[in-house]
């Protein structure tokens, strides 16, 4: 999408932030909603205004998973709300207790 609200540096500011300040919530994601329950790792690779790309590990192979929003995203701040969504709905898969 050539007019996309995230572009190339933005994509890299929230992947920083996600890969360095929830490196665990990844791994929940990749396990309860990217279809890679065996998942032991996983960083944000990528993402559009659809869903957010990570790489997983699993079995220690490196596995790409997609996981889409629930909604075509239009601003970035929506970006922050998506993710907690991805973690509390990858907590709720798995029956883990999210974090306060």
């Amino acid at each position: 999408m050539a007019d996309t609200v995230f572009t190339p540096d933005v994509v890299a500011q929230i992947m920083r932030h996600m890969n360095d300040d929830h490196a665990d919530d990844n791994v929940l994601i990749a396990r309860g909603l990217g279809g890679q329950p065996g998942t032991t790792a996983a960083r944000m690779s990528g993402m559009d205004e659809d869903g957010m790309d990570f790489v997983a590990v699993v079995d220690g192979a490196e596995v790409p998973v997609r996981v889409p929003f629930s909604e075509r995203l239009t601003e970035r701040r929506q970006v922050r709300g998506e993710a907690a969504r991805m973690y509390h709905e990858a907590c709720a898969v798995l029956g883990v207790t999210p974090r306060a």
